[in-house]
């Protein structure tokens, strides 16, 4: 089959790449040029797709990347895998409705749309459908195939990738379910068919809000434990040994990425809309999930104060600045919010993340360095934000004068936990 990957970022490109090593013919659709001449030289900038997957498919002629809406033509099935940013707390469709008018110029009959974009319960049908419709002169259902499957990526997992990741699928009709399945059996270990858009729409929205609801909870109970004088970590390792009704969750410097910062939101805001209702658990874990990069600023204040240092003019060194543990996504990431406070009230911050390669929106206010024994000894304080592998943990420790983990990575007398 003839595919379209609309969108070469963290969901699409894996995508793109896969349906070409099963024997596709793929075509990588972005209208960012710098990344369809990366990926047209060979050079991958998403670390799930190692630089040898891509030269394999390149050479075997089964993916292109391109820049131009034309190389849309002729497709058997296009995938929307765009971002669906909030704009001043409201969803931004824009992406999605602008690749839906892209390939609405190529649509022909027995053609498959599919949306993998999170978006809002009724965002295919009621969005996606008319502009295909209106553009093409097609009937979604009668003459064209149209459905929705989340994107379930999660950058970094080695075992639950986007091969064995089960699969949701959905289609605004049985014929539609019936060809996205059979698209996706072709990918995918396990599809997990549903009957409607909307179900699948929400599916997704339930996943990401079940994690933030749940992290929230565990930020907020390692708050009140610091001021109870608890190891709220010891805490929550006894707790896990429960085999049955309990999930384990850990706290942290914030949420990042497209998933948790933003998701829930889009079903807050659909709630609201429709129902004229708040959901509450997702406003109260934007606040304390929000606000945790607060947190961590004010714990790393207090550990200063305690020698009778101040954050105005000391040396505060960084440790990771992607939202997740081995990967360069730095997307939302709680740093930007951590070095803004500390650069904002007078300290010299530097930061070491060997997986974020690309500009972040505060290398302006901080120092990119490495962890070398004359930065960690340099250091007033150190503060690891995100406990990538790649780090000397005993090096870090060995060197360091004082370190607040956030992520319960390394001990010693001169570090605090979260």
């Amino acid at each position: 089959m003839r595919v379209i990957v609309v969108g070469l970022g963290y969901v699409g490109l894996p995508l793109a790449v896969r349906a070409a090593q099963v024997g596709h013919d793929v075509v990588g659709f972005d209208v960012n040029e710098d990344r369809v001449k990366s990926l047209s030289a060979g050079e991958s900038y998403i670390e799930d797709v190692p630089a040898a997957d891509l030269a394999a498919v390149l050479a075997a002629g089964t993916f292109q990347a391109s820049a131009q809406a034309r190389a849309c033509a002729g497709f058997d099935v296009a995938l929307i895998a765009v971002p669906t940013p909030l704009r001043e707390g409201l969803p931004d469709l824009t992406y999605i409705e602008g690749a839906a008018h892209t390939l609405a110029r190529y649509l022909r009959p027995g053609a498959t749309v599919v949306v993998e974009s999170t978006t809002y319960p009724g965002t295919t049908e009621e969005l996606v459908a008319p502009i295909l419709q209106d553009d093409s002169g097609l009937v979604a259902g009668g003459d064209f195939f149209l459905g929705y499957s989340p994107e379930r990526i999660d950058p970094g997992n080695s075992v639950w990738t986007l091969t064995t990741t089960p699969k949701i699928v959905a289609g605004i009709d049985e014929p539609s379910l019936r060809a996205i399945q059979a698209f996706y059996d072709t990918i995918v270990d396990h599809t997990v068919p549903v009957s409607s858009t909307r179900s699948a729409e929400l599916a997704k929205l339930l996943e990401n809000t079940f994690r933030h609801v749940n992290i929230a909870l565990v930020n907020e109970i390692a708050m009140f434990a610091d001021g109870l004088g608890i190891d709220v970590w010891e805490a929550i390792d006894a707790a896990s040994t429960k085999p049955y009704g309990f999930m384990r969750f850990a706290p942290g410097p914030g949420v990042g990425g497209h998933c948790l910062p933003i998701d829930p939101s889009y079903l807050s805001w659909h709630v609201e809309r429709k129902l004229g209702q708040s959901f509450r658990f997702v406003e109260l874990a934007n606040d304390i999930n929000g606000h945790m990069p607060d947190y961590v600023v004010q714990r790393v204040s207090a550990a200063l104060n305690t020698q009778r240092l101040s954050i105005n003019g000391s040396r505060i060194l960084l440790l990771g600045l992607a939202y997740k543990k081995n990967t360069g996504d730095a997307r939302e990431s709680p740093a930007v919010r951590i070095v803004q406070l500390l650069a904002g009230m007078g300290a010299e911050v530097r930061g070491v993340d060997p997986h974020v390669v690309e500009p972040t929106p505060v290398d302006g206010l901080l120092h990119r360095t490495e962890t070398t024994q004359e930065e960690l000894e340099a250091a007033t304080a150190v503060v690891l934000l995100t406990d990538h592998d790649v780090f000397d943990y005993e090096s870090i420790t060995r060197h360091a004068r004082l370190i607040i983990d956030c992520r319960h990575r390394v001990t010693g007398p001169q570090v605090e936990y979260l």
